[in-house]
């Protein structure tokens, strides 16, 4: 039973036995000095007490004031902590799966009978009693002494220094002050309860789609399949086989709807397809906005909700060296961009004579994300496009051609070649090609441009995705994307000792005064070669003529001088369509004396439709596995070293 002010009745009871029998025993012995004081200042009437413990013990009379011994408490440091037995990995796993059950068993616990709300009472500092007072009635527990420590403060010694009748009124006021600290905590079972904390403004709406818009994931539900959960539910009792969408929710847990939704298939994580939906769908025969094209809208925003691709394209000069460099990570998977590309197309000009270990060494790179969608060569001009393996089903056949510019037609050196295809609904070509060198040839660089656009006999089967805006004189206008990369052989119109002098005075990304003497920045700003065509900003050192494993440029007698041979520009029929995100050059490959050259697009992608020759899924398989398998004989063997390695090293005690 509670007193109105929210203390046990039964332990304000015994609080005030306790400090009266206290009070009887020492009444007696000091008679004389209580009259002697009442004498002097008169026995005035105590003050009200406040509501806090502290408001209440600084508002006692003065005469229990002149009479109480306030014994001083000196901080002592805290206990040392004893040393304990190291536990295991399993008593640590244990006593964490404990602690987490039993705080769930306390959020759970209707009657907060729990041992997680009991620590509330326990943890709190209770100082043993210290008075002669006799000891409570049976009904009245001993712990109800310790609810009110402030008050035994007061009277250290269990003696008191007043009348019994003033000091049940102090014990009745103190119990009131615990009882107003303590109203709105009732005591249920013997045990506080915590208020509900609200929170002093409403917390802002949470979004619960954390999916990255660029994630490529094909795990989202048709339209048509909305009600798949319910069906699914209704007649097999489970929606996934490890969670649900209701588990997530029930829990308040924050989810990601592109993984609930990849979990709505009873048996795997794959898009459901009703089997109505199978036979009334015809890929072939599907449009733009159609539902179950499969080059439409939807397929498109499934994997590429922005509707922008990555695109990763570099040019490389081998010089015709056998050796390749034992390591391509650097030149494919630059560490700057934190993912890797939707595709990856790399020209190579006088390339190695072994060109099918060539496009191992790219595939074993690229790893099994990655398959080559196809590949060509015009005498020792290689390309190679590779594509995740996701999105091998979206790309129509693959057309190439090549140009020869060399008057001698047999000695394929110099020349273009191009492969064309249309992605979804966006057609793309990749150029790659060697111009003419040398220093001054730069009408003959122009000449091989021109016979470019004009010979190479792109698209053949594949149609035109806007007829209406191509040209029959120009292959570049005749699709929607257009990269062209390779050894353009354009030089700096600049002497040897005003380029060094120049490199040594800026840093390596400051390279805008050597971009004056550029013979590309001046033609293309004429507009006399690469009409319509872009390039990104250049901060990078000139990729010619180093000597071959040196960063040192030509030493040799013919002192050639430093230029910006490889290149890499875009042009498009729509604005805004191509931005380039990185453009740079890879120092660390140095088997020949250019430095490869790359660069990183994000290209937007149009729906397309499906009556157009499809590749339904064609790639070289045999160069995937070959890949992949050295790719794992690589990771064993590095394995294996790093094993025997730690096994053969010897610790030495000095």
């Amino acid at each position: 039973m509670s007193t109105p002010n929210g203390f046990p009745q039964h332990s304000r009871v015994c609080l005030t036995r306790s400090m009266e029998g206290g009070a009887v025993q020492d009444l007696q012995a000091k008679k004389a000095g209580k009259a002697a004081k009442k004498e002097a200042g008169g026995d005035g009437a105590p003050p009200k007490i406040s509501t806090p413990i502290s408001e209440t013990l600084k508002l006692l009379p003065e005469e229990l004031k002149a009479n109480m011994k306030i014994k001083s408490i000196t901080p002592r440091p805290p206990r040392k902590p004893r040393l304990e037995r190291a536990a295991s990995l399993d008593e640590k796993s244990w006593r964490k799966w404990r602690r987490f059950r039993t705080s769930q068993e306390s959020l759970t616990d209707p009657n907060e009978t729990s041992s997680s709300n009991g620590s509330l009472q326990e943890a709190s500092p209770s100082p043993p009693s210290r008075g002669r007072a006799s000891p409570c009635n049976p009904c009245c527990p001993q712990d109800s002494l310790h609810t009110s420590p402030d008050a035994l403060e007061a009277s250290p010694g269990g003696k008191s220094r007043g009348g019994a009748s003033d000091l049940g009124k102090r014990a009745s006021e103190i119990s009131s002050a615990f009882g107003g600290l303590l109203r709105g905590k009732g005591f249920a079972g013997g045990k506080p309860r915590l208020s509900q904390i609200m929170p002093a403004r409403p917390l802002p709406p949470m979004e619960l789609n954390v999916a990255s818009p660029s994630l490529r994931t094909a795990n989202r539900i048709d339209a048509d399949c909305l009600d798949y959960r319910h069906y699914s539910q209704h007649k097999f009792g489970r929606v996934s086989s490890s969670l649900s969408d209701s588990r997530l929710q029930g829990n308040g847990s924050l989810y990601d709807n592109c993984s609930t939704d990849s979990m709505k298939s009873t048996f795997s994580v794959l898009t459901p397809i009703r089997a109505k939906d199978v036979r009334s769908r015809s890929y072939l025969e599907g449009s733009l906005l159609a539902s179950g094209a499969l080059m439409g809208a939807e397929e498109l925003s499934r994997y590429f909700p922005n509707r922008n691709m990555g695109i990763f394209v570099a040019t490389w000069n081998m010089q015709g060296q056998k050796e390749l460099p034992a390591n391509l990570d650097d030149f494919l998977l630059p560490t700057e961009p934190d993912f890797a590309q939707d595709m990856y197309v790399i020209g190579v000009q006088e390339g190695c004579p072994d060109r099918r270990e060539w496009e191992i060494r790219l595939q074993e790179t690229l790893g099994p994300h990655y398959v080559l969608l196809h590949s060509a060569a015009h005498g020792v001009l290689y390309m190679s496009v590779f594509i995740r393996r996701d999105l091998i089903w979206f790309c129509s056949e693959v057309e190439y051609a090549t140009v020869t510019t060399r008057i001698v037609s047999q000695i394929k050196t110099k020349g273009a070649l191009g492969i064309s295809f249309t992605f979804f609904g966006t057609s793309f070509l990749f150029i790659t090609s060697h111009f003419t060198s040398g220093d001054s040839k730069v009408n003959e660089r122009k000449l091989d441009y021109n016979k470019t656009i004009q010979a190479l006999t792109l698209p053949k089967n594949v149609p035109d995705t806007n007829p209406y805006r191509s040209s029959a004189s120009d292959v570049t206008t005749r699709f929607d994307e257009v990269f062209w990369f390779g050894d353009f052989n354009f030089r700096l119109n600049k002497d040897r000792e005003t380029v060094d002098s120049i490199l040594s005075q800026h840093p390596d990304t400051d390279v805008s005064k050597l971009l004056v003497y550029d013979q590309l920045t001046s033609e293309m700003s004429r507009g006399s070669i690469f009409k319509g065509f872009q390039e990104a900003d250049i901060h990078f050192r000139p990729s010619y003529k180093f000597d071959i494993g040196k960063d040192s440029y030509d030493t040799t007698s013919k002192q050639r001088t430093p230029s910006y041979t490889d290149r890499v520009v875009f042009r498009s029929r729509y604005k805004d369509d191509i931005q380039a995100v990185k453009y740079s050059s890879c120092p660390v490959i140095k088997t020949s004396d250019h430095r490869p050259v790359f660069a990183l697009f994000r290209v937007k992608v149009r729906p397309g439709r499906d009556n157009i020759p499809l590749a339904a899924g064609l790639f070289d398989r045999d160069l995937y596995l070959i890949g992949i398998r050295r790719r794992a004989t690589r990771e064993l063997l590095k394995r294996r070293e790093q094993k025997d390695q730690r096994s053969s090293s010897i610790c030495s005690i000095s």
